[in-house]
């Protein structure tokens, strides 16, 4: 099914007293996107053979996840966004208050998407498996920790083993989750799985790398959102500390190693090959 399509089946329903918030979080789910993260899932699982419906929740629960990190990191006590995807952003349109509880609110509507896919399987072992991989991978020890690290250090300098430190959590963490939750609910075996979480390291730094030029190289037009930010926050960068040059040699090295990965492992790879190569050089 189309992941949009996906998206749309497991939006929440606006009604009672507490519509506002569910206005709030399906207006940043719907507000468009690259969708890599639920895409990156259902490629992995079909990689492997995957044929059931349980993948489904499990993509829709990872985009809400990924969509409400998006939603706290615009807020005035983050980076201060009102653009976000063309469009203002969640707090720009609700108010801070209903923008962090929109947050809260996708975020935890998130698993109780997820927790659908147990009725979805003949194999709840690995939706259980899928399930703790999704948390670990958006909380302290992935995501959320990247952006603690990350917060704590704005406006300081940074050691490159420190911003790799963030990249591999903030960014990395998710894209892992999604190539592993696609593997594993598939069935995929000890070492694909691992091949899979370095796949997703190596995306996800390359991924942010690629932002990081895009932030001085872009327009507002095509990126959606504003351009200069981390110059504005004053945020270490690998242009900052390496420049232009080397760090698009940098996301070159990434997407090679990740498709050294793709290769070990089953299945048609031409949408992974694909994905990797536009990573490199994409302008949006």
């Amino acid at each position: 099914m189309d992941i949009e399509k996906i998206i749309e089946k497991y939006l929440p329903q606006g009604e009672g007293f507490q519509k506002t918030v569910i206005e709030a979080s399906c207006y940043s789910l719907q507000a468009g996107g690259k969708r890599v993260r639920p895409a990156l899932m259902q490629e992995a699982y079909a990689l492997f053979g995957g044929s059931e419906e349980v993948i489904e929740p499990f993509m829709a629960a990872m985009e809400m996840i990924h969509t409400y990190s998006l939603v706290h990191d615009d807020l005035p006590a983050m980076d201060n966004d009102t653009l976000r995807r063309g469009k203002p952003t969640t707090w720009f349109s609700y108010g801070e208050d209903m923008g962090i509880l929109a947050g809260d609110a996708l975020l935890t509507y998130a698993f109780e998407t997820a927790a659908k896919g147990f009725s979805l399987t003949a194999h709840p072992d690995r939706a259980a498996r899928a399930m703790g991989v999704l948390a670990q991978k958006a909380g302290i020890y992935g995501m959320v920790g990247g952006q603690v690290v990350d917060v704590e250090n704005t406006g300081k300098p940074l050691t490159a083993d420190m911003l790799d430190f963030i990249y591999r959590l903030k960014t990395g963490a998710l894209l892992e989750a999604s190539l592993m939750i696609g593997g594993i609910l598939a069935g995929a075996g000890e070492d694909q799985i691992r091949m899979l979480e370095q796949m997703g390291t190596d995306l996800g730094l390359a991924f942010q790398i690629r932002d990081d030029i895009l932030d001085v190289s872009s327009t507002e037009e095509e990126l959606g959102k504003p351009i200069g930010s981390d110059e504005r926050n004053q945020k270490t960068t690998y242009v900052t500390l390496y420049g232009l040059k080397a760090a698009q040699s940098e996301v070159s090295r990434l997407s090679d190693e990740a498709i050294s990965l793709l290769d070990q492992l089953p299945g048609d790879h031409g949408f992974f090959r694909t994905f990797i190569r536009r990573l490199e050089n994409r302008s949006y």
